[in-house]
């Protein structure tokens, strides 16, 4: 291997900076020869050639010798040696420098194969769980590129501490054995807070508020997901929302999932949502899919025979794209996210009766198109930068509260309420500079933008601090935002589970 190599180049780097000290010569590298057991002569004299006629630098050679090796790793001789063999250095008068012809010596050894797969630390989870995640098949060549992207793809699963890079070795049968750790993370969590607001007279009775996250993570070590949560915000605002996924249906690349949501919004109306998704998983990083989705809004009780909105029902089918190269979940280095996704709906206005016109359509249709991505980079050891870029638009005859994105809160622009402003077309920005602090906690600094347009538009912007822990309980995010023209004792703390549904 490599470090083979060094102590016969460590001679020759001495005598060239013996040479360039005393005589003001270089070194150069005249000629490279190699012997060999195999058929890659020709990409190995591409890469030799490349040093051929340089200055002999240790860097250099070394560099080449990598991307050989690299190169072997991909195609099955992950334990390739390269040593040197032979050196000869001539004066060149002429030109007044000295000249070297080294000679390498590159045994491939056999051709390595992932004859078995080994898994340990899965007390709860089945193994075929993990084995159709690795899309690795019993028999397949030895390839370093796809061994790195292992700790990638379990951690995608979220089930898992932070899983090491596999080990790779022969058995005494000569049969190649992939080792993979893993350890087991709390995949079942509960979070919540529950209080009661008494009545302040008579005419009003006392209510609950608060919110409840169940997540249940991993059933039965299957990795099926269920989740379930309830908020009460205020008196007349409540959301409840469950959904289920079920992976690889059937045994196939398709994860099915199931959604049903409900939102009373004060006293306006109540929306009821119910929703199916089939996403096919195309490869490790790169998925699609198609949804479908009944929505019914029904105006809550009129007082006076005040207007709110209409009683309408709506069909929706969908299609997604989402590309995933993120090297872990909860706490990326590197990588990015992108959803894209566009939806029509075809929207039925039901009543009230007495406030539809002969000439007013009844009948409507509505397009939404909505983008997410994620980019992550590691600027150097532990500090990572994060970007997040969101924008949605909803196009239509006419629009009506409850068809609006809202805009605001710890998911979007923070510094501001929840579901502060309301638009038809929204966008939102999230500037962040991480400082990972151990597994995948971290602190961070922020800043976000957002932008809203309906009837009337605005631009906002937020910044603060913030810090994601990891419990038992799931990753904890708590930060401290001001909006612009906020005062310090203005600000708003935002804090939640991440969600990892």
């Amino acid at each position: 291997m490599i470090h083979r190599l060094f102590k016969y180049f460590f001679f020759l780097s001495l005598f060239s900076s013996l040479i360039f000290s005393q005589s003001k010569s270089s070194l150069i590298i005249n000629n490279i020869f190699f012997n060999h057991t195999g058929s890659d002569s020709l990409i190995l004299t591409r890469y030799f050639n490349e040093l051929k006629g340089d200055e002999l630098i240790e860097e250099n050679i070394n560099y080449t010798i990598n991307k050989i090796l690299d190169y072997y790793e991909e195609t099955g001789y992950p334990f390739a040696e390269i040593k040197i063999i032979d050196t000869k250095i001539n004066y060149d008068s002429s030109e007044s420098e000295y000249l070297a012809d080294i000679t390498f010596n590159i045994t491939p050894d056999k051709l390595s194969k992932i004859n078995n797969i080994r898994i340990t630390g899965n007390d709860k989870t089945k193994p075929h769980v993990i084995l159709r995640a690795l899309r690795l098949n019993s028999g397949e060549i030895y390839s370093q590129k796809r061994i790195n992207e292992i700790p990638k793809r379990l951690n995608r699963l979220r089930i898992f501490e932070p899983v090491d890079l596999p080990v790779y070795y022969l058995d005494p049968d000569s049969n190649g054995i992939l080792e993979i750790k893993v350890k087991e993370k709390v995949t079942n969590n509960f979070d919540g807070i529950v209080g009661y607001v008494p009545s302040q007279n008579d005419n009003q009775k006392g209510f609950f508020t608060g919110f409840v996250n169940i997540g249940l993570r991993n059933l039965f070590g299957t990795g099926r997901d269920a989740f379930f949560k309830w908020q009460q915000e205020e008196r007349n605002s409540q959301e409840l929302q469950m959904k289920y996924l079920e992976p690889w249906l059937f045994g196939f690349p398709f994860n099915a999932g199931f959604e049903l949501y409900q939102r009373k919004q004060d006293s306006t109306y109540v929306q009821r949502f119910l929703k199916i998704d089939l996403e096919y998983l195309a490869t490790e990083d790169i998925s699609a899919g198609i949804n479908f989705s009944t929505q019914s809004t029904i105006p809550s009780v009129r007082v006076n025979k005040v207007f709110t909105l209409f009683n309408s029902s709506e069909l929706t089918t969908g299609a997604f794209l989402k590309i995933d190269t993120r090297d872990d979940f909860y706490s990326p280095r590197k990588g990015f996210y992108l959803f894209n996704s566009y939806k029509i709906s075809s929207k039925k206005i039901n009543g009230p009766v007495e406030f539809i016109t002969p000439e007013m359509k009844t009948k409507l249709y509505l397009q939404r198109i909505e983008i997410d991505l994620l980019m992550y980079y590691e600027l150097f050891n532990n500090n990572v930068a994060a970007l997040g870029l969101h924008a949605k638009e909803l196009k239509g005859d006419s629009f009506e509260v409850s068809d609006l994105y809202s805009l605001g809160g710890t998911n979007s622009l923070r510094g501001y309420r929840e579901r502060q402003f309301l638009g038809h077309r929204i966008f939102w920005s999230n500037l962040e500079y991480r400082l990972l602090i151990e597994g995948r906690s971290f602190v961070f600094v922020f800043f976000d933008t957002g932008y809203f347009l309906y009837n009337t538009s605005g631009f906002f912007t937020g910044y603060g601090i913030g810090i994601n822990v990891e419990t038992g309980l799931g990753v904890l995010t708590v930060n401290y935002a001001l909006a612009k023209g906020d005062s310090f004792s203005n600000g708003k703390i935002h804090f939640g589970i991440l969600s990892e549904f």
